[in-house]
């Protein structure tokens, strides 16, 4: 079995866009529009830690939001944070951001929106979101559980996943799939090379492109 840190490295040699065609190949979700990095064009890869908020309800107040999965986190982690889509509200900030950086976590994606853009750029600390906005969480959201299974857009995000996200998207490995995506994702990677390389070399586009052959399908004569 790979290490976690190989597959780690390996993954991180891919783009999003080859995940998501191997993602396809097994009948798994694909990769997601919608998440974009707010600063830069950073690429991420790593194991889940989630957090699941909620609208606030005054009572006792419990852990501030995000804070329990920077506790936990470590340099194989990207935070993953479900606010189910909301973008009247940030749901990470750049003290967070600050916080995540120091346990060594990769970045945050969040199914939100986010601020303090400038503190998580200066500290080069990625940041994948829907959008961003200046309105604070305070009195708007709660923390309700982490470390929990998450909704991220349209796929189930359990902790210990493996997440990838790039200029392009976002794309979600489930833990029990994370070799064979990682093979069929690595033979997307070489087929379009290998494309790429004969367009190059003066192949007509037609002839270089077809289905099969992006497919990976050999036809027999």
């Amino acid at each position: 079995m790979t290490s976690r840190t190989t597959l780690l490295e390996q993954y991180a040699a891919l783009d999003s866009a080859a995940v998501s065609d191997a993602l396809d190949a097994l009948d798994l979700p694909p990769g997601q529009a919608g998440f974009l990095p707010v600063w830069g064009t950073p690429k991420i890869v790593g194991f889940a830690l989630t957090v699941q908020l909620e609208p606030y309800v005054p009572g006792p107040s419990g852990a501030h939001i995000g804070t329990t999965a920077v506790a936990d986190a470590d340099d194989t982690n990207v935070i993953v944070v479900a606010n189910e889509g909301r973008t009247d509200v940030s749901c990470w900030g750049g003290l967070l951001s600050l916080g995540a950086k120091l346990k060594g976590a990769r970045g945050v994606v969040a199914d939100g929106a986010c601020r303090d853009v400038h503190e998580a750029r200066e500290i080069g600390f990625p940041v994948f979101a829907k959008c961003r906005i200046p309105a604070t969480a305070r009195g708007r959201l709660q923390q309700r559980s982490s470390g929990e299974p998450v909704q991220l857009g349209e796929v189930t995000v359990t902790p210990g996943d493996l997440v990838l996200a790039d200029e392009t998207g976002v794309v979600v490995v489930p833990s029990s799939h994370l070799e064979d995506v990682l093979e069929r994702a690595q033979g997307v990677a070489a087929r379009e090379q290998a494309i790429a390389a004969d367009i190059r070399a003066g192949v007509a586009l037609h002839e270089a492109m077809l289905d099969t052959r992006l497919a990976g399908v050999t036809e027999e004569h």
